[in-house]
């Protein structure tokens, strides 16, 4: 956590037994949730925007839908995921929440699944996947975002790898890192979008589209 980070915990309000129990599981179990000081912005841009409906993809175990539905009562959060034990506890926790009939979780993978046929449009998209996959998530998706929407995207700095050099990166990763590199050269030059950078957590991303 750097100096900024540990200053917006100041600012971090109590949260409700459900989620500090999901934060601890997430901790426990190596659940890569969104980190609170992230989590914080990107809820109170949420609460600006005033959307009525958020596509997330990469629900995990359900703690950002959640925390998306339960800050905003009157929006509808459609959220996607793969891996069958996560949607298996985000079906738990969802069960659990004030607003889980505002949340529709949708298994299988996010570049495969069929959102358009019920939900043709979206007033914002939460993005917090597979990293290297950012571009094909932000070109399939994204025409589905109404024209002044907006789509935020978590993991820019992908732990601190973003920031290396390529030959300290870990051989494996780097295909990804590279993939992310070129996704935020692409996102932040296209005309289509504002794209602005927040270096909180693991770093956010947030494009307006015009």
């Amino acid at each position: 956590m750097n100096i900024s980070d540990s200053y917006i915990q100041t600012f971090i309000q109590p949260r409700s037994e459900l989620l500090m129990e999901m934060e601890r599981f997430a901790e426990e179990n190596h659940v890569p949730i969104m980190q609170l000081p992230a989590i914080e912005i990107l809820l109170q841009m949420l609460r600006i925007q005033q959307p009525s409906s958020i596509l997330e993809i990469g629900s995990a175990i359900g703690y950002s839908a959640i925390r998306m539905a339960e800050t905003l009562p009157q929006c509808q959060v459609v959220t996607i995921e793969r891996d069958a034990q996560r949607i298996q506890h985000a079906k738990q926790f969802i069960a659990q929440s004030v607003a889980k009939e505002n949340i529709e979780l949708l298994e299988g993978d996010a570049l495969e699944v069929d959102v358009e046929s019920n939900h043709p449009t979206f007033d914002a998209v939460f993005i917090d996947a597979a990293k290297g996959q950012y571009q094909r998530f932000f070109d399939k998706y994204s025409p589905l975002v109404r024209s002044g929407g907006i789509l935020y995207i978590d993991n820019m700095y992908m732990h601190g790898l973003s920031n290396l050099d390529m030959k300290e990166v870990p051989r494996r990763k780097r295909t990804m890192i590279r993939n992310l590199h070129h996704f935020a050269d692409w996102i932040i030059n296209h005309p289509d979008y504002k794209s602005t950078f927040f270096p909180v957590g693991d770093g956010l991303l947030i494009c307006i589209k015009r």
